[in-house]
């Protein structure tokens, strides 16, 4: 009997990554990073673009190699259908599609934010259905509700900015380098989150808001700095520790709020933010004084990776859910 093997292929922003996925276990997972943006303080998506390009193929082959597989033991294709920058969406897409094509097997068409979400299910232990997973990441920040493998519902999410733009911006207030979410994290271990407050937008529902806290931010230091223009550099440890302590919050109540109304017993955490010591600290403490369950990815599959979209393609082909070469990327694809 041939055993099932996907090539998972992520390409949506970037990182340009391919993993192999054998009977539901991760074999590989190689991702490329593109430093060619850090210059720029942000993704410049036609940069991204040619970079995949240069960097998709000997990606495969690397995953390929490192997992004993070769060409003829694939089964299935599986990768990243959206959202995310189109043209790097169509680097991946269109290389897995030809790839299907040569070799004749089924395509997979993963949503981008459902495989963050299926992070859970690559090494154990796994949270049980139904939980709530609070997905953030520098485009996304969503409160998903998980009935099943492949059925999702977000109860919550943001009206204006993500979360980790919300990180980004205020480092580059804060005159640190691109990509800045993970200094302010590193800079607030020394710091006291509660050395400056700013402002926590009040939002119906489960929805997040991050657009006033950045200008109130914004707003805070021009001040400080008419009076001190050392204030950073003098205070950048609590100013990063202050400002983290915020968006944790604001992520924190309205996980905390939801659970509650959705009475679930497991809460999950996923997406590039999902690495943020802070708040895997934060999520942990909510966890034992509320006696929930906490699930929290290996690091490897916080950011965006392709061992997130072959595990996907694995439950999606277990389900007979396929895509034909007609299948086209939409960078703004919702579930």
């Amino acid at each position: 009997m041939v055993k099932e093997c996907i090539l998972g292929i992520e390409s949506s922003c970037d990182e340009t990554s391919a993993a192999v996925c054998l009977e539901g276990r991760i074999l590989t997972n190689y991702i490329a990073n593109q430093t060619v943006h850090e210059k720029y303080g942000g993704v410049v998506p036609e940069l991204a673009s040619r970079a995949h390009l240069q960097q998709i193929l000997p990606v495969v082959e690397i995953a390929l190699r490192d997992a004993g597989i070769t060409k003829k033991d694939l089964t299935a294709i599986a990768v990243t259908k959206g959202p995310g920058l189109m043209g790097a969406l169509l680097v991946g897409s269109s290389f897995a599609k030809g790839l299907a094509l040569a070799l004749n097997l089924p395509l997979l068409g993963v949503h981008h934010m459902q495989a963050h979400v299926m992070a859970h299910f690559i090494e154990p232990p796994h949270p049980r259905f139904p939980f709530l997973c609070l997905t953030v990441s520098g485009g996304h920040t969503q409160l998903v509700r998980v009935q099943d493998y492949l059925q999702m519902e977000i109860v919550g999410e943001t009206i204006d900015d993500a979360a980790g733009e919300a990180f980004d911006k205020a480092a580059k207030m804060l005159g640190l380098p691109y990509p800045g979410g993970p200094l302010i994290d590193k800079y607030a271990r020394n710091g006291n989150p509660l050395k400056f407050s700013f402002a926590q937008p009040q939002v119906a529902g489960y929805n997040f808001s991050f657009s006033g806290l950045k200008t109130s931010i914004l707003y805070f230091l021009e001040k400080e700095n008419e009076k001190d223009a050392s204030f950073i550099e003098n205070n950048r440890e609590d100013l990063c520790a202050s400002i983290q302590h915020t968006i944790l919050e604001i992520l924190l109540k309205q996980l905390h709020k939801s659970a509650l109304a959705y009475k679930v017993k497991d809460i999950a955490i996923a997406g590039g933010v999902s690495a943020n010591s802070g708040l895997r600290q934060r999520i942990q403490e909510l966890g034992q004084r509320l006696g929930w369950g906490v699930f929290i990815p290996q690091l490897p599959y916080c950011t965006d990776n392709a061992a997130m979209i072959a595990i996907t393609g694995h439950y999606l082909l277990r389900a007979g859910i396929t895509e034909g070469q007609d299948m086209v990327p939409d960078p703004r694809s919702k579930f």
